[in-house]
Formats: C-alpha cells, sequence, structure tokens
C-alpha cells in the first residue's frame, strides 16, 4: 500500500468537505492529546483534578485537559451544529445551521493513565436536524456519518470509519503528520481470544457466564478448542486489538446495578465502536439487539456490550435467546 496521508485519503474518498474538515480538526486535537498523554508527570498532567463527572466517576487531570481540547476544536472548526462529550453533564448547541454533530469520550481508559497504559479517545459524527434542538443528540448509531478512536500507545493511531471501511492512520511524530498503514480492515470471523473483566464473574448473568465457562474449558469442553483471554481496562485498548488480530469483547450487564442496562455510554463508546466493528465485519449486540439499532433515550445511557469476531457474537446471542 503506498503510503498517503489523512487528508489525501479524505480528499481520495470523496466526503463532503465539511466532513472532511471535521475529521482532519479532530485529528488535530488527537495529536495535541497525544502529546499531552506523552509528557505525563513531565507536565503535572497526572493524577486526580478532584472534580467529578455526571455518572459519579472521579475525574482525572488529563480527563479535564482532553474535554477541553474536544470542546474547543468543535467550537473552532465552523462545521459542528452541537457537541456533547462524556465529560459534560449536557450537549452544547453552538453553530446554528452547521451539517454535523459531535460526540465523544474525550480519555477512554482513565484508571490506565497513572501507570502508562494505553488509552484513547473514542468520537462519534451525526448528522444535524436544523432547528431540533439538543433532542437531535437522541439517534440511533446507524445514523453515524463517522466513528472512530486514537489509541495512544507504544504508537498513537488513529481508527476511522467514514461508512465504506475501517482504515487507520499513524502518528509520524517528526513530521506531526497522519500516515495510513492499513486500509480494509478486516476482523476474522472465528478467534481463540476472549476480553472481559474476571473478577466480575459472580455478578453476570447466565449466558455470559456460560459463555466464559465454555471458553475456558478448552479442547476438553464443548467448544474444542483452548482460548486465551486479555483485559487491558481500556476499551480502545481492547477494541483496538480486535480489529487488529480478532477476538471478542464484552462489558455486560451484572448484578451489582440491575436497573442499568450495562456500564459503558452508548452515546460515546457503543455507538461508535459498534460501527467500526461492523464496517469490518464483525458484530456488536448488548445481548438482545444490535447497538446500532438502540433509539437512544439519554444524552448518558449505557448499554451492554459483546462486540467483536462474528462467530463469537452469534453464539452470544443465542446464549441470551
Amino acid at each position: 500500500m503506498t503510503a498517503r496521508l489523512l487528508r489525501e485519503y479524505l480528499a481520495e474518498s470523496q466526503a463532503p468537505k465539511a466532513l472532511a474538515a471535521l475529521i482532519e480538526a479532530v485529528s488535530d486535537s488527537c495529536r495535541t492529546i497525544s502529546y499531552l498523554v506523552s509528557r505525563g508527570a513531565l507536565a503535572d498532567v497526572l493524577g486526580a483534578a478532584g472534580t467529578g463527572n455526571i455518572q459519579g466517576e472521579e475525574q482525572k487531570k488529563l480527563d479535564v485537559l482532553c474535554n477541553d481540547e474536544m470542546v474547543a476544536m468543535a467550537k473552532a472548526c465552523g462545521v459542528v451544529a452541537g457537541v456533547a462529550s462524556e465529560e459534560e453533564d449536557h450537549a452544547v448547541m453552538l453553530e446554528d445551521g452547521a451539517p454535523y454533530l459531535l460526540l465523544f469520550d474525550p480519555l477512554d481508559g482513565s484508571s490506565n493513565i497513572d501507570v502508562n497504559v494505553s488509552i484513547g479517545t473514542i468520537f462519534s459524527v451525526l448528522p444535524a436536524v436544523a432547528g431540533a434542538g439538543v433532542e437531535q443528540f437522541l439517534q440511533p448509531g446507524r445514523n453515524q456519518t463517522a466513528a472512530g478512536y486514537a489509541v495512544y500507545g507504544p504508537q498513537t493511531t488513529l481508527v476511522l470509519t467514514l461508512g465504506a471501511g475501517v482504515v487507520a492512520f499513524t502518528l509520524d511524530p517528526p513530521t506531526g503528520q497522519w500516515v495510513q498503514t492499513a486500509a480494509g480492515i478486516r476482523i476474522s470471523e472465528a478467534t481463540r481470544e476472549f476480553s472481559i473483566n474476571m473478577s466480575n464473574m459472580r455478578h453476570w448473568a447466565d449466558p455470559v457466564r456460560g459463555y466464559v465457562d465454555d471458553c475456558l474449558a478448552g479442547k476438553t469442553g464443548l467448544r474444542a478448542k483452548d482460548f486465551n483471554m486479555r483485559w487491558v481496562a481500556s476499551m480502545v485498548a481492547d477494541v483496538h486489538r480486535i480489529l487488529s488480530r480478532g477476538g471478542v469483547f464484552l462489558y455486560p450487564w451484572d448484578k451489582r446495578e440491575p436497573g442499568k442496562p450495562g456500564k459503558l455510554r452508548l452515546m460515546y463508546e457503543g455507538n461508535p465502536m459498534s460501527l467500526l466493528v461492523e464496517q469490518a465485519g464483525g458484530r456488536a449486540i448488548d445481548g438482545k439487539q444490535n447497538i446500532l439499532d438502540i433509539a437512544p433515550t439519554n444524552l448518558h445511557q449505557r448499554v451492554a456490550v459483546m462486540l467483536g469476531s462474528k462467530e463469537e457474537v452469534d453464539l452470544l446471542e443465542a446464549a441470551h435467546r
């Protein structure tokens, strides 16, 4: 594959000019966040901010800094009608008549910040509806115009879909350019790897526990093959591994908060990651339906997530029936 820059890819994709401008603006913010993350203690950006978000979670300094960067970018780029963040209580309307809405988790995997483990930024682009106010954010994931994430690890990688496949770009630090390093990313239908927080096993519903038990039984069990388990505690890192080499990621409903459908946020995590996975040939469900088909009722709505290799998600869906 001939190396090309992000702006060249956007031009060749025939994306609308406003969408290309937004994706470039998001990539600029991800470059800035990558730099902040790389500085860490040297820039005094580690540790708690002393504040909490609407979900009642303690915010890290980097959570706040990255959120401020993404909001400022959305205000400045001129094509965003409204912005919503996992770290903000409410959506904010910006440019009346602008074509897009931007939703994001500015820094996914906050528990990993201070221990130097991969974290990331997740974003979702929805079409704006003129005159509809904040209610227009409550669109199902299938309406997304684009989605992607940046993972800040040994390399900084931007993974993107405009609705016609999945591509990846790697940040070249000396030049500050995003260079395309993968195209037509596909998730293998079969896998021998699953990702889940095993410490919560006692809280899972029976279908999830039965599925994991079958995986753990290995060659002597019903699945007749040995599985490996991986868990980074950063959705960006776990999904990036699945897009790179296959696997299945589970963050299911559990009994600790029975009134909540799950832990992850539908609008900022579930929808954008599900679009990427489906565009790469995988599947994403909440146990009952495809995540992209869920009609949201709340900006900070939670969702159970099971996504990745099609064969495994099909089995999970059958177990939940």
